[in-house]
């Protein structure tokens, strides 16, 4: 090979060289991974505290080893307190502890819906995972007063004593409350139910509550077929105090997706007496200064920038609402215990469950005089106000002429027609569980009971006569019944014509008992 030949081949084999070592470093460009890691100083009662990550943010979440997750939430100059969102038995002191720069979030999406979920939104219900549209904090600011709306439109719940004298409206906070086993859940879960055909889509967060009864609480969405339309987020009592109190607002973020895309929300928290307690094992556990009965002294805040996330927005911002029933649990019958006081003044307005209506056996067991919507009659359809104006007086002024007539007083004419007349308003307001009540076949029955078209019936008759009113007025009175669904004032020819039905209907229930008396006699 002659020198040049040589010269040229040498210079060609060393571009393609320098040209191979340039495709390769481009292909290969280093990165350096930076992360802020910190050090486990002490483990106690799910609380971990670290040191060495001064950057941290509050509520953000920090990872341990073994994929554990906790919350930063003290931030202590010399160190951090974490709240562990599981239990942490394995950590120990030395362990390396690193900062994820995430604060604790969500996924939101349509995905969710009919899903069972934890606060952190892992899927539990054994059908996969699931892809979310997005991720958002659990914790969010409520929205401002500007971009609120009145709340003008009812929330059906089935319930005829609660649509009638306790109206709900979407965007409301409405508070249940009463003593252990009274009732509260299973008002909670008819309300869902009665949504079967709304479009609104309903969260049920259970707090603290046993695995068997909030698998209890998911067979009977899915038996009734409102599953599909439901999120279940679910923290047991055998779960960490952290994740019992991120649970309701991380439901609320889920919620919150769907009402700034015009959709109207329901949600359930079931209850918040578990969730104050939880929050007060943290605190304590945090050293924070104890208050009124141990709880810390932003209890009250707490459970405020939670339900101020429940309103009706404004078109400009989604147009949709969420509407909150947060569930209390009394102690005997103590409603002005410190957290019920606190849930009551923050609610607009409260459906109280009475352990002695209930023992009577009147379920559900709304004790009306006890029970107040401040939204009230603005959120009722118009015929609700034509049949029910003075209902709601009436019938606590009953409950305290009964109170006195039970003392033995002789009574005069007028006033036993006032009670007779006041008992079957009562019964006209008992109703089994899992059936909710449409909205006119409410009114013709309470229309019948007001108009004294009942007062000759038996008591003991009474369920089994309404049942085939509300039967006969879905079937006589259709296109009526549309109008008055679709928020039509109640006419006099409206009237006359629910009168007729269940007048004709009532009158032929009492000639056949009449002629059963007679052959009766006759027999004997």
């Amino acid at each position: 090979m002659t020198d040049g030949k040589e010269k040229e081949y040498l210079e060609r084999a060393l571009q393609d060289t320098l040209g191979a070592f340039k495709e390769a470093r481009e292909r290969k460009k280093a990165s350096i991974d930076v992360h802020e890691v910190g050090e486990v100083t002490s483990v106690g009662n799910n609380i971990v505290r670290v040191k060495g990550i001064p950057g941290v943010q509050s509520e953000e979440l920090v990872l341990f080893s073994g994929n554990r997750l906790g919350m930063a939430y003290n931030l202590d100059p010399d160190e951090v307190s974490v709240v562990m969102l599981g239990r942490g038995k394995e950590i120990a002191a030395g362990q390396e502890v690193r900062r994820t720069v995430r604060v604790t979030d969500v996924p939101v999406g349509e995905a969710l819906l009919g899903r069972v979920v934890t606060p952190l939104g892992y899927p539990i219900d054994g059908k996969g995972s699931f892809n979310a549209e997005e991720r958002r904090p659990v914790e969010r600011r409520a929205p401002t007063i500007m971009d609120r709306m009145p709340v003008t439109v009812p929330l059906q719940t089935g319930i005829q004593s609660i649509d009638a004298l306790i109206p709900i409206g979407r965007g409301q906070r409405e508070l249940i409350l009463g003593d252990r086993q009274t009732g509260k859940t299973a008002v909670a879960l008819d309300t869902i139910i009665n949504q079967r055909d709304t479009g609104v889509i309903s969260i049920y967060c259970a707090i603290g509550q046993r695995s068997s009864a909030v698998a209890r609480v998911i067979d009977d969405f899915r038996e009734h077929g409102v599953m599909e339309q439901v999120i279940v987020v679910v923290v047991t009592g055998e779960d960490a105090p952290g994740l019992n109190f991120i649970a309701p607002y991380a439901a609320t973020t889920m919620g919150e997706y769907f009402m700034e895309r015009g959709k109207d929300v329901l949600i359930v928290y079931d209850d918040l007496t578990r969730h104050a307690r939880a929050y007060r094992e943290l605190s304590l556990l945090l050293r924070r200064p104890p208050a009124r009965e141990a709880y810390p002294g932003d209890i009250f805040y707490v459970h405020s920038r939670l339900l101020e996330r429940a309103t009706h927005l404004r078109d400009e911002r989604g147009g949709g609402s969420l509407t909150a029933l947060p569930i209390i649990e009394t102690q005997a019958q103590n409603v002005s215990a410190y957290i019920p006081t606190n849930l009551i003044s923050i609610t607009d307005g409260q459906i109280y469950l009475s352990p002695r209506l209930f023992s009577e056996g009147v379920l559900p067991a709304v004790d009306v005089g006890k029970s107040v919507s401040r939204v009230g009659g603005k959120t009722q359809l118009p015929a609700y106000q034509t049949v029910s104006g003075d209902l709601k007086l009436s019938y606590s002024q009953f409950e305290e002429l009964e109170t006195f007539a039970r003392f033995g007083t002789r009574l005069d004419e007028e006033t036993q027609k006032t009670l007779e007349r006041g008992r079957r308003v009562r019964e006209s307001l008992k109703q089994p569980q899992y059936s909710p009540i449409p909205v006119p076949e409410q009114i013709a029955v309470l229309l019948a009971v007001i108009e004294g078209q009942f007062d000759g019936v038996p008591l003991g008759r009474f369920g089994e006569i309404a049942a085939r009113i509300r039967d006969a007025v879905r079937n006589e009175l259709p296109d009526l019944c549309g109008r008055i669904v679709e928020g039509k004032e109640l006419l006099d020819g409206d009237r006359k014509a629910i009168l007729d039905v269940t007048g004709d209907l009532i009158a032929e229930e009492t000639e056949e008992d009449a002629d059963t008396g007679d052959t009766q006699e006759a027999d004997e």
